[in-house]
This record gives structure tokens, C-alpha cells and sequence, in this order.
């Protein structure tokens, strides 16, 4: 499968906890970075260097699907 989502944002350590106006942060934690897509009516679920990662996270196409009410 061709890689065709955008590339996701890397965590980047700051010093300083204050942001411009405008912008958000999140803390990064130890774990999965992942991005979500729809294709050829399933979900995608992808490492952010492209690794398929639904068998990590079975539980994910059926809950996907159904937020979507695909089911």
C-alpha cells in the first residue's frame, strides 16, 4: 500500500511552557503516534513512517466503524 497521508507532526521538547497566541500543545507521553484514514471502506491505521498498526489495535476497526456508522 502507497503511504498517501499527510505527514504527522513530531513531538518536540520546549524549555519554555509559554505559547503565542493562537497556539496549542499537547504533552507528549511514552507510546503509539498514529494517524487514522478511511480507505476502500475501512479504516487505516498507520505508524507515522507508514507500519500498519491494526493488528496492534484490533479493537479499533470496530469501534471506528461504528462511530462512522458504517456498521
Amino acid at each position: 500500500m502507497t503511504w498517501t497521508l499527510p505527514e504527522p507532526m513530531l513531538a518536540a521538547p520546549v524549555y519554555e511552557p509559554d505559547l503565542p497566541p493562537g497556539w496549542a500543545a499537547e504533552p507528549k507521553w511514552d507510546g503509539w503516534r498514529a494517524l487514522l484514514s478511511w480507505d476502500a471502506h475501512r479504516p487505516v491505521l498507520r505508524s507515522r513512517r507508514g507500519t500498519d498498526l491494526e493488528p496492534s489495535f484490533p479493537e479499533l476497526r470496530a469501534g471506528v466503524a461504528h462511530s462512522l456508522g458504517v456498521l
